[in-house]
């Protein structure tokens, strides 16, 4: 078998010898980008009900969780954790930023 340039690769060959495979050089690393920080904003649903939707919550799945059931507790509102979003019912930002300033957490309001 000839050998290659080694900038090339094999795509198809009629041969039984398997091409052997390029050294690897590790790619470089992109710095990963850094996390907008905790978001408060106002979504106005159907029929005019108003839900603050807090984004950007750090921690997994359970850390999330158990900071919205404290939350929720914190404003007396329900709600819900939707795709790592914490949304509850009614116009609670004074309140949540309050509750994650005491917890040592910056948030942010956005949207107006």
């Amino acid at each position: 078998m000839s050998k290659r340039p080694p900038n090339t690769r094999l795509v198809y060959s009629t041969g039984g010898e398997r091409p052997e495979p390029p050294e690897s050089e590790e790619a470089p690393r992109r710095p990963t980008k850094p996390s907008p920080g905790i978001r408060l904003r106002l979504d106005r649903r159907a029929s005019g009900r108003v839900v603050t939707v807090v984004s950007g919550l750090p921690g997994g799945t359970a850390e999330v969780t158990e900071l919205a059931r404290r939350l929720k507790t914190a404003c007396g509102a329900g709600g819900t954790v939707k795709d790592g979003a914490l949304e509850l019912q009614g116009d609670h930002r004074e309140r949540i930023e309050a509750a994650l300033a005491a917890r040592g957490l910056r948030s942010k309001r956005s949207g107006g």
